[in-house]
């Protein structure tokens, strides 16, 4: 079987696949339409996120028999019509799940803590003790929207903290030892922080708006370390200047292109973005949250464990 590597990935990735049989071409650079040209030659896709894979890709690749995304969400693959044609998906949320946890968690005792501040300060020579007065997380609520691999890694790394964990998610019947899962209603009523480890669906597509951030009983703290087409960016700004939001942590943004590569390109920046970057609550990382040298090896492994299951 012949695969092709439309992304750069950890080294072991080819290697271990070559010593399966496959045969391995690699193609990081040509355009959309020349990898269509000759996509039929191939009975495997390795990607990450650098273009989509839509129905008229698809169309052109008749020997396709799987499409592995070195990475957790499938959305940038039209996966209705890769099952029609009997195209296999393979994804891999457990390579970089501990990463996102770990992340995630960084992120909140850093706006909890005001370290970004506090550390631009010191190095404008500012000693401002009692301003960089931090919070405790003990005797906070955290409620997750998404139960699956991300939003328990996050649940994991909480254990060490006397606080409450609560999930909501579509799926039943997922709480664990960990978290305890409620209604929407419930997780909205006692949320001191929510965390977003949901994909993007059209569920989740600007879930995260006006009317949904009213419905909390109390102000809250936003992390999103999930996709940022869940949140829209300029109500999030509205309710962090009324004080509805008190701080977010965001990873991804609303902005990003769908490779994950980029940000803006010609366009203008838009002014609720401006305003997330001069504020003081709100801290911003580049879509890196399941980006670390270990998921990088982690991610690559399952991809290939998960062809050998399927193919070997």
């Amino acid at each position: 079987m012949k695969i092709l590597h439309l992304d750069t990935n950890h080294a072991l990735l080819i290697k271990q696949l070559h010593e399966l049989g496959f045969e391995n071409d690699e193609d990081y650079t040509s355009s959309k339409s020349a990898i269509e040209s000759k996509i039929h030659q191939y009975d495997g896709i390795v990607i990450r996120s650098r273009f989509t894979i839509d129905k008229s890709f698809l169309d052109k690749a008749t020997k396709l028999k799987f499409i592995g995304r070195v990475g957790a969400g499938l959305e940038n693959i039209d996966g209705v019509y890769a099952a029609k044609k009997g195209i296999y998906l393979i994804s891999a949320p457990e390579g970089n799940r501990n990463a996102v946890g770990e992340h995630t968690l960084g992120m909140l005792l850093s706006l909890f803590n005001k370290l970004n501040k506090a550390d631009r300060e010191v190095r404008e020579g500012k000693w401002l003790r009692e301003e960089n007065r931090g919070i405790e997380l003990d005797g906070k609520t955290v409620g997750i929207i998404g139960y699956g691999n991300m939003g328990k890694a996050f649940a994991k790394k909480l254990r060490g903290f006397d606080l409450e964990v609560l999930c909501y998610d579509i799926k039943p019947n997922v709480g664990d030892e960990n978290c305890t899962q409620v209604t929407l209603q419930e997780l909205q009523e006692k949320a001191d922080v929510l965390s977003l480890h949901t994909p993007q669906t059209e569920l989740t597509l600007h879930m995260i708006n006006n009317t949904f951030i009213n419905r909390f009983s109390k102000p809250f703290w936003l992390l999103n370390t999930a996709r940022g087409k869940s949140v829209v960016t300029k109500d999030l700004v509205a309710a962090l200047q009324s004080g509805k939001i008190l701080g977010a942590g965001l990873d991804v943004l609303e902005y990003e292109k769908k490779s994950f590569e980029n940000l803006f390109t010609d366009q203008a920046t838009p002014a609720a973005f401006e305003y997330l970057l001069n504020a003081e609550n709100v801290l911003l990382s580049p879509h890196v949250a399941g980006w670390t040298v270990e998921s990088k090896e982690k991610l690559a492994q399952t991809i290939v464990d998960k062809i050998k299951e399927e193919f070997c």
